[in-house]
């Protein structure tokens, strides 16, 4: 039996988001997954590293998964609920966190560590990242891309002229972004993945737990959307949108 429009925002609209943790949308929503195994690769990765930085790791899931970390590891995050969680996950494994407001600089030395990782940043600081790697080091990261998940965005604010030109997010600005902070491009690879939402909780909880998505999204706000959006579910099915990711490997120069 179908549930009820008000019951699946009730839930939805008081279930706890902190972390970076989707398991609650299992069965509720989908995304296909990348084909390069984001956490598998920065795992290898970790394990050759001696002194390595994980950059906003939100609840510290993805992190805590590899098998094995190297013997300095630190990571940073700003949400004081994620922060919270992160240190619970993490400390365990002897990494430290470290409480960052996500904007310049960040709070270490230059040439501090050999390897920098990054799991959907919301800002890619490309200066600082340079100016923390040792020469020869190496960033590492899954990037969200250009446009992804706007037709769920243009469903709420209406047309985004500029989103499918991708902006800051677009491979090409990358790539220019890294050069211009003294990095050398090792591989960036693009990838276009599908997403269905099953049910109308699924994107209230979505939407509360990636804030950059909508804005100051509520659900008071956006009733009247969201209704038509569990109709529009409930008669034809799922409500698909793309979500776009970038794997960017980039070194600075040894010399």
């Amino acid at each position: 039996m179908a549930r009820d429009f008000d019951e699946l925002l009730a839930e939805a609209g008081t279930v706890s988001v902190d972390g970076w943790d989707f398991s609650w949308l299992d069965g509720r929503a989908t995304e296909q997954r990348p084909s390069w195994g984001y956490q598998r690769a920065m795992g290898e990765r970790l394990a050759v590293a001696t002194a390595a930085l994980d950059i906003q790791t939100g609840g510290g899931e993805v992190l805590a998964g590899v098998p094995r970390m190297p013997p300095l590891m630190a990571a940073t995050e700003s949400w004081p609920p994620n922060l919270a969680k992160a240190t619970a996950l993490l400390h365990p494994r002897g990494a430290v966190v470290v409480a960052d407001q996500d904007e310049p600089p960040l709070p270490f030395a230059g040439a501090a560590f050999d390897l920098v990782v990054s799991r959907h940043p919301v800002t890619v600081w490309w200066d600082e990242i340079a100016r923390v790697l040792r020469p020869g080091g190496t960033y590492f990261s899954q990037q969200v891309g250009p446009a992804s998940g706007v037709e769920l965005v243009e469903f709420f604010l209406g047309p985004q002229p500029g989103a499918r030109d991708g902006g800051p997010r677009h491979p090409d600005r990358a790539r220019e972004r890294l050069r211009a902070a003294g990095l050398e491009l090792v591989q960036l690879r693009p990838e276009t993945l599908r997403m269905e939402f099953r049910d109308i909780g699924a994107v209230v909880y979505f939407l509360r737990k990636v804030i950059w998505m909508v804005p100051g999204f509520t659900v008071d706000r956006y009733r009247d959307r969201l209704r038509e959006l569990h109709d529009r579910i409930t008669a034809e099915g799922p409500f698909v949108t793309r979500s776009t990711r970038m794997l960017v490997e980039a070194r600075k120069p040894a010399a």
